[in-house]
């Protein structure tokens, strides 16, 4: 895979995982972790929780931004870049146009809620806060366009689920 790929899914479902071990696979690859800017802001972050806008919402478009021109910048220099981050509903399309770089492929993790709530409670991290499992679930499936490939993770472990990308790849190319 050349270019950027964006993996993408709700919270627990395995991006930053997955992603690691495709870059790991590909001969000449970065990681881009989209979460790594909302970090970078010391103080004024404003959380994006449900219902929020104005200024945890530019807060979040400006992420994507960053994130996208990051990928950018990486595939522009020889690298496969592999972005992960929570891109749900209308901000998946929306990001697919941040991106110049092509190939562009989308892969979407998409486990069963139950398994995500399964890892949630076996992580160290807690990303949820006020959100549920079952409110990004819904956003997921009911919300996003389905583009690119939308793999079903729940029993698949990491390998089988990066080798699954890598044998859908021409199916996640959106661009």
């Amino acid at each position: 895979m050349r270019g950027v790929v964006l993996i993408t899914g709700v919270m627990a479902a395995g991006k930053s995982t997955v992603a690691q071990a495709l870059a790991e696979r590909l001969p000449r690859a970065a990681h881009v972790r989209g979460d790594v800017f909302r970090r970078m802001i010391v103080s004024g972050r404003e959380e994006y929780e449900p219902g929020a806008g104005g200024e945890a919402s530019a807060q979040l478009r400006l992420r994507y931004r960053l994130s996208a021109a990051t990928a950018d910048a990486y595939a522009h220099a020889g690298f496969a870049a592999v972005a992960q981050d929570v891109v749900l509903g209308p901000d998946l399309a929306e990001y697919v146009g941040l991106v110049r770089a092509r190939p562009l492929h989308v892969v979407v993790l998409a486990p069963r809620p139950e398994a995500v709530a399964g890892r949630e409670a076996g992580r160290a991290k807690t990303g949820y806060g006020t959100w549920t499992v079952g409110d990004l679930d819904g956003a997921l499936r009911d919300g996003t366009p389905r583009i690119g490939l939308w793999l079903e993770t729940s029993e698949l472990t990491v390998e089988e689920t990066v080798d699954a990308i890598l044998a859908g790849r021409e199916r996640a190319r959106v661009g």
